[in-house]
């Protein structure tokens, strides 16, 4: 199994969302196909055909719970996550 698709199922699991790595999380929305922009601190995530906006900020070394919790019902909502983000 990839990093990736254990953290997508990590991730999609919604039990560890305080323990998420910053850079990982920006991997992986890459991964899925969105496009990254910084400014600042402030990672901007945007992909083609989804309306939502993903602005994440680092805290320390980890992903900030809420928005990790934002980036699930996105990957949930577009079927982003291939069969794992259907089993939910």
């Amino acid at each position: 199994m990839s990093e990736q698709t254990k953290l997508l199922a990590r991730i999609l699991s919604g039990r560890s969302d305080n323990t998420i790595h910053f850079d990982s999380l920006c991997r992986l929305l890459v991964s899925l196909g969105f496009e990254q922009r910084i400014r600042g601190d402030h990672h901007i995530f945007t992909r083609d055909g989804i309306p939502e906006i993903l602005n994440i900020q680092p805290r320390g070394g980890q992903a900030k719970a809420y928005q990790v919790k934002q980036i699930r019902i996105v990957i949930v909502r577009h079927k982003l996550g291939g069969n794992d983000a259907d089993s939910l």
